[in-house]
């Protein structure tokens, strides 16, 4: 079992907490956070309900993303764009999702949202989110919403390389994507528009709705 009662998670969303991996440094570990958890489910509307609570588990939604058939029919190489995975440990804070910590000459990697805030949509940024996107459609790899805030920007060589840090896997209500071409690519090419809708709201002020 990994003790995590003496470490300072580096990131923290709505229902999870990050930790660097306390025996290897290249990891992260994602933790539910059980009080928002817990929280969450008493606040589901109850038709919402009938899913089932690990349906609302972020961690088990993001395995079973890593499962999806496009990551499994890919060569390694076209993993550039997205953090490995590499399963559940036990902590003592529950379960953990393990997952590669993207790194910059060994300082965890920015988040293309702090890019955007610092210097505006350059186009070599553009360039590299160009990259992202055909790369999720060449593939049809299957993402919820990407946010800015959960893409991280890998400095390699002379170029700036996107990679998707959370957020994998589909968000359909009725998972045509999961299993049918057609289906995935119409889904990967709405959640790019989304993107695109999401960075310009960003850049703009966040001045009304973004979707």
């Amino acid at each position: 079992m990994i003790d995590l009662g003496n470490a300072t998670p580096f990131a923290q969303g709505g229902n999870r907490k990050c930790f660097i991996h306390p025996q290897d440094s290249s990891k992260c570990i994602k933790v539910i956070d059980q009080e928002s958890y817990s929280n969450r489910l008493k606040n589901l509307p109850w038709h919402k309900k009938i899913r089932g609570k690990m349906s609302f588990n972020d961690n088990h939604e993001e395995a079973k993303g890593y499962q999806q058939k496009s990551l499994k029919n890919i060569d390694q190489s076209s993993w550039k764009h997205i953090a490995k995975y590499f399963g559940f440990i036990e902590t003592n804070m529950g379960e953990g999702l393990v997952t590669e910590l993207i790194k910059n000459e060994g300082e965890i990697a920015g988040t293309l949202e702090d890019y955007l805030f610092k210097f505006g949509l350059t186009e070599e940024i553009k360039k590299s989110i160009h990259v992202f996107e055909k790369w999720l459609l060449d593939n049809l790899i299957l993402t919820k919403n990407i946010i800015p805030h959960n893409l991280v920007i890998k400095k390699d060589s002379n170029e700036l390389v996107i990679k998707i840090i959370d957020g994998i896997g589909s968000k359909a209500f009725i998972p045509l994507p999961e299993y049918f071409n057609f289906f995935a690519k119409r889904y990967v090419k709405r959640r790019i528009e989304l993107m695109w809708s999401r960075i310009n709201w960003d850049l703009s002020g966040r001045k009304g709705g973004w979707k």
